[in-house]
C-alpha cells in the first residue's frame, strides 16, 4: 500500500509551542463543497487537525477527538492527528496556516475567520441565532450555502461544519437584566471587529484585555465584568473574582471546523468519511456542553456564593441587537444576517 504522511510544520510548532502552552489554560478563543479529491483510494493520508482548548472542554473530547475517532473506524486510509491547547499557534495563526495549506484542518471561531474573509464574522453577532441548533441547522442545510461558497472562493478554505460552544453570558459584580444595567459598566469583549459591534449593539462599553491577563483584570478592578460561554468561564475560575452571572444568551459560542487546500488531495471515500466524523462531532458537542453548563448552573445556584440571574429581558436585548445590525451591515454581511434570521424556526 502506497503510504504519504503530510508534512509537519516543525517550525510552526517549535517556535510556538512553548509561550502557548503556558498560555493554553485559557480554554480556547473568546468556529463547503467539493465533490471526489483528487488522492487516490489505497492512499495513506495523516492529517493535523488543531484547536486551542483543554482536553477536558467539550470542543476536544466531544469535538476533535469524536472527529479522529470516527474517521480512524471508517479505515478509509486516513489519519487525523489533534493537536489541542494551540499547540499549533495561536487563532489568527492557524488561520493563516490553513489558508496556506501549512495546517490541514482547525476548529476556530467565526470572528477569527472573519480576517480572511469578513462576512463570515457575523455568524457571532450577537443574537443572530436564537440558540444551540438554530447555528447547526444553518451550517448544516442549504441556506448557508451562499457563505459557505464564497468562504470557500476568497480563501480556498472549506467549512465542514460548525457547532455552537455554548452561548455566551455576562458576569458582573451586579445583576444585567437589561440594557441599561450595562450603562457605566466597564465590560471585557474580544477585540475582533465582530464583538466590538456586539458591545456596541447590546449598549455595553467595551474594554479591551488579553484573555490571559482577564481573571486578574477582574480581580484587580481594571474592568468590571466579562461574557463568556459557561465553559470558560468555569476554565477561568471567573466566579472566584466576580458576583453573579446573568444568563443573557446573547451569542452562540461557534466552532466551525474549516480544512485547507488537502482537502481536494482526499479521495471521494475520505473527503465522505471526514465529513460524516464532523457530522457526527456536530451532533455531540451541544450535548456535552449542554450537560457541563446545567451542572454548573446547579452547583452555583446551590453554593449561594455566585448570583445565578435568570430573569433577563432577553426580548430587549434582542430587539435592541437585531435593529442595530439591520442598520449596520451592508452588502454580504447584511445577507449572511438576514440568511441566518430567516432560517429561524
Amino acid at each position: 500500500m502506497k503510504t504519504r504522511s503530510r508534512r509537519r510544520r516543525i517550525a510552526l510548532a517549535s517556535s510556538m509551542a512553548l509561550p502557548l502552552l503556558l498560555a493554553a489554560a485559557c480554554g480556547g478563543s473568546d468556529d463547503g463543497g467539493g465533490g471526489g479529491g483528487g488522492g487516490s483510494a489505497n492512499e495513506e493520508i495523516t492529517l493535523d487537525l488543531a484547536h486551542s482548548y483543554t482536553d477536558d472542554q467539550p470542543q476536544s473530547r466531544c469535538g476533535a477527538q469524536v472527529i479522529a475517532d470516527e474517521v480512524a473506524s471508517a479505515d478509509v486510509g486516513l489519519t487525523v492527528e489533534i493537536f489541542g491547547a494551540s499547540q499549533l499557534g495561536g487563532d489568527a495563526d492557524r488561520v493563516q496556516a490553513v489558508v496556506s495549506g501549512d495546517h490541514d484542518i482547525d476548529i476556530q471561531g467565526a470572528s477569527a475567520l472573519g480576517a480572511v474573509h469578513e462576512p463570515v464574522g457575523v455568524v457571532d453577532a450577537a443574537y443572530a441565532f436564537d440558540d444551540a441548533q438554530h447555528l447547526a441547522d444553518f451550517f448544516g442545510g442549504d441556506a448557508s450555502a451562499d457563505l459557505k461558497q464564497s468562504f470557500t472562493d476568497a480563501t480556498g478554505v472549506e467549512i465542514l461544519g460548525a457547532w455552537s460552544a455554548g452561548a455566551r453570558h455576562f458576569t458582573a459584580n451586579k445583576p444585567i437584566r437589561e440594557p441599561a444595567d450595562l450603562e457605566g459598566v466597564r465590560m471585557r469583549f474580544p477585540n475582533s471587529p465582530q464583538f466590538l459591534m456586539n458591545a456596541e449593539a447590546l449598549g455595553a462599553t467595551p474594554t479591551e484585555v488579553a484573555f490571559e491577563e482577564l481573571y486578574l483584570a477582574l480581580q484587580q478592578g481594571i474592568v468590571d465584568g466579562q461574557e463568556n460561554p459557561i465553559t470558560n468561564i468555569v476554565a477561568q475560575n471567573f466566579a472566584e473574582v466576580q458576583d453573579s452571572i446573568s444568563l443573557s444568551g446573547h451569542q452562540q459560542n461557534s466552532n466551525l471546523v474549516i480544512i485547507g487546500p488537502v482537502w481536494n488531495e482526499l479521495s471521494g471515500e475520505q473527503q465522505e468519511a471526514l465529513s460524516a466524523a464532523v457530522d457526527a462531532a456536530v451532533e455531540q458537542v451541544p450535548g456535552c456542553v449542554e450537560e457541563l453548563e446545567q451542572e454548573q448552573l446547579d452547583e452555583w445556584t446551590a453554593g449561594g456564593e455566585f448570583e445565578v440571574v435568570d430573569d433577563v429581558d432577553v426580548d430587549a436585548f434582542q430587539e435592541q441587537a437585531e435593529e442595530y445590525f439591520t442598520e449596520n451591515y451592508s452588502g454580504e454581511q447584511l445577507e449572511v444576517y438576514e440568511a441566518i434570521r430567516n432560517a429561524a424556526e
